[in-house]
């Protein structure tokens, strides 16, 4: 059975903060950095497990997944340093801005700039984007920002280069794996001592780095890059309901409207191959 690519999204959209939420609740047994080692280690196993990436690898794919996994190693490791240091919805409203780039990029009517223009705008309605917490934790917001706009460009092209896209994936999560292991293996010593703190971290992983990732790469597959960069406005609304039900965030009425109207902007949208 084939489902339409926007439930892929949704799917990925759910687990993007649901896995987050959970880690900032590690963050008192175990460091930021170390929980994101826990998260990618768990995900590269499982992909290692279940894909084998390595029965397909050429050279011309070594290099594409080497700078893919670096890329993914400093994403996550930067989120969760972010998210240490300030609100979970501040760095969601961050991590949006340079994906408008990569929708404004393949804008081509006046539907999808009014599609865009409402989403923008309900993102800055639901967040209210304030500088305040720590000034290095909107470093760290910024570069994950950075790179989550180059994890959408190598994940899209991965997606449409004919079927390879899950393994191409599972190969660059080694990669990151590997990466991350002196900057992350130091924080995440004292998860062997603490069985549910080392499950948890394994939970996270797997929510977080493997559902959303795998169902990025279904979607892609059948959705435009800028398509999937608009839609990407909604993390922030999912951000919102994730900080009710798991944080008890309880969400303001600006904060509705603004998940409105990124619904709203999402729905007007006409997608393109």
């Amino acid at each position: 059975m084939r489902f339409p690519p926007w439930s892929y999204f949704v799917g990925s959209a759910v687990f993007h903060y649901l896995g987050p939420s959970f880690a900032v609740l590690l963050f008192s047994r175990i460091g930021p950095l170390g929980v994101a080692g826990i998260r990618i280690w768990s995900a590269a196993l499982v992909f290692a497990v279940w894909r084998r990436p390595w029965r397909t690898l050429t050279r011309h794919t070594w290099r594409t997944m080497l700078v893919w996994g670096a890329v993914l190693a400093a994403m996550n490791s930067s989120f969760y340093m972010a998210i240490a240091r300030l609100p979970l919805a501040t760095v969601a409203a961050i991590e949006f801005l340079p994906v408008v780039v990569l929708a404004a990029l393949g804008i081509r009517t006046r539907r999808n700039i009014a599609a865009l223009l409402a989403a923008v705008g309900g993102v800055y309605v639901l967040t209210e984007v304030r500088i305040e917490g720590e000034p290095l934790g909107f470093v760290f917001a910024f570069a994950n920002a950075a790179l989550f706009a180059l994890y959408i460009v190598f994940a899209h092209k991965a997606a449409q280069s004919g079927g390879g896209g899950i393994d191409g994936l599972a190969l660059a999560m080694v990669v990151a794996g590997v990466l991350v292991l002196p900057i992350g293996g130091v924080q995440a010593v004292p998860a062997v001592a603490d069985p549910v703190a080392l499950a948890a971290g394994v939970g996270v992983g797997i929510s977080s780095s493997v559902i959303p990732y795998v169902c990025d790469q279904l979607a892609m597959a059948r959705l435009s890059r800028a398509t999937y960069a608009l839609m990407v406005s909604l993390l922030p609304a999912t951000a919102a309901v994730t900080g009710l039900v798991v944080l008890r965030q309880a969400p303001a009425p600006a904060e509705i409207a603004g998940v409105g109207l990124v619904i709203a902007g999402v729905a007007v949208h006409r997608g393109d191959r």
